[in-house]
């Protein structure tokens, strides 16, 4: 696994993140554009390299520069001290219903635009033409049975609701902490299940950019070729990433 140390310097902190969400769980000044674990044409044929570059670049770059901007705006009024304008990016999600309103908006789209495509990217991985099927392992294939019987009920179910999904938004795999339950949801636009405190795991993006360039208005096959990509051993790591981040918080 690749990994990357890039420097924030309004902050004064060195963040190290070998996944493009590691580091939204800590304050900075100003949030840099996470790098990608892969190269921008390791995804082909699947996901082509034009698209992964416009949508890493231009899409997920520019929510990132526009929640820095919000977030900037917000301190700025407030002032120096303690508060959750002094919190992460995860943290103010968490808390939205805290944001002042005249700021809620523009944080609640790009800063869910920013942790959103975080975790899309961080769940996907290049695939070799001779690899197998990709299946959920261990523990994660446990709870899929638990929660939908099946790994083939839960896949037709995940790709049933992206099909359905009417306009832009995501469909997700996602842990609800408090009942310790897997769900399949959707948010619109850029909403993200962290401020409905839910732990999400996987995630496929139906927003037009990420497959217009290759599969123009034909969604199925950006869904079916999105599934060749799926690494549930990052989808694992997520998982565990979020126990061990709500282990060390208590306001579930």
């Amino acid at each position: 696994m690749l990994t990357v140390i890039f420097i924030v310097l309004s902050a004064h902190i060195a963040l190290s993140v070998d996944t493009p969400y590691k580091g939204i769980q800590l304050f900075a000044d100003e949030y840099p554009v996470p790098p990608l674990p892969y190269e921008y044409d390791a995804l082909e044929p699947y996901i082509d390299e034009k698209t992964a570059r416009i949508h890493h670049l231009g899409h997920h770059a520019g929510y990132i520069k526009k929640m820095n901007a919000a977030l900037k705006a917000w301190r700025d009024e407030v002032g120096p001290g303690v508060g959750l304008q002094s919190n992460s990016i995860l943290h103010i999600l968490e808390n939205l219903d805290q944001v002042p309103e005249k700021h809620r908006t523009a944080i609640r789209n790009n800063g869910g635009g920013f942790v959103n495509h975080a975790i899309y990217w961080a769940t996907m991985s290049p695939r070799g033409e001779s690899e197998p099927p990709r299946l959920p392992e261990a523990t994660l294939a446990t709870e899929i049975i638990a929660n939908f019987q099946n790994f083939s009920n839960f896949q037709e179910q995940f790709t049933n609701t992206a099909k359905t999904l009417f306009g832009s938004g995501y469909v997700w795999l996602s842990r609800n902490p408090r009942e310790q339950t897997l769900i399949i949801h959707t948010t619109a636009n850029q909403d993200s299940p962290i401020s409905d405190r839910l732990r999400p795991i996987l995630v496929i993006d139906i927003w037009e950019h990420a497959y217009y360039l290759k599969h123009q208005n034909r969604r199925p096959e950006h869904i079916q070729d999105w599934w060749e990509l799926v690494d549930w051993g990052q989808v694992k790591a997520l998982s565990d990433w979020w126990a061990a981040y709500d282990a060390g918080h208590d306001e579930l």
